[in-house]
Order: structure tokens, then C-alpha cells, then sequence
């Protein structure tokens, strides 16, 4: 929690986690979303990964599958191998892009 207060990335993303997951912590999704936001905003490409799973279930944010796939593609472009799977999936079966 300190580090993530301090604003270390890696840190913010675990928290988020722990907050996404109630590991340790009281279950929140809009802590972890907040959480997520400020380590993506850093380029942690874990964190935008989760994000693109907040918005495409709506935890802790509106629903939003065009968002889920603008975070799983910029993830994937960090080479981040489940954000790419999730992004690739989204394509065969056109949610939220047209289908290809």
C-alpha cells in the first residue's frame, strides 16, 4: 500500500488487484479501476489489461466493450501475452470490433 501511495506502478497494480479480487482487503471494483488508471497511466501493461476486464464485465465502471478492446489493444502492443489472447478473441467473435 505505501509503495502504491508513493506511486510506484507495479505496486498501484497489485493493490488493484488485491482490491479486484478481496485478497486482503474488503472487495472494491471502483478502487481497483481507480487503482489500475493510475498504474496504466504509467504504461504498466498489466494494469491496462485489467482494465479492459473491468470495462467488459462493468466492475467498478459502465460497461463498455469498446473500451475493453482500446485497453486489451494497448496492452497487447506491450506485448502483453493474455491482453493479446483477449484482444484476438474479441476479433473472431466481433465484440466490440468487426468481427475478422
Amino acid at each position: 500500500r505505501k509503495a502504491a501511495e508513493k506511486g510506484l506502478a507495479e505496486a498501484q497494480n497489485n493493490l488493484g488487484f488485491c482490491y479486484e479480487n478481496g485478497q486482503g482487503v474488503k472487495q472494491d471494483y471502483k478502487k481497483a479501476f481507480d487503482l489500475y488508471q493510475k498504474s496504466a497511466s504509467q504504461g504498466d501493461a498489466e494494469a491496462l489489461k485489467s482494465l479492459g476486464f473491468l470495462y467488459g464485465n462493468g466492475l467498478g465502471v459502465a460497461k463498455s466493450i469498446e473500451k475493453a478492446v482500446e485497453y486489451f489493444r494497448m496492452a497487447a502492443e506491450k506485448g502483453h501475452a493474455i491482453a493479446q489472447y483477449n484482444l484476438a478473441y474479441c476479433y473472431k467473435i466481433g465484440k466490440g470490433v468487426k468481427q475478422d
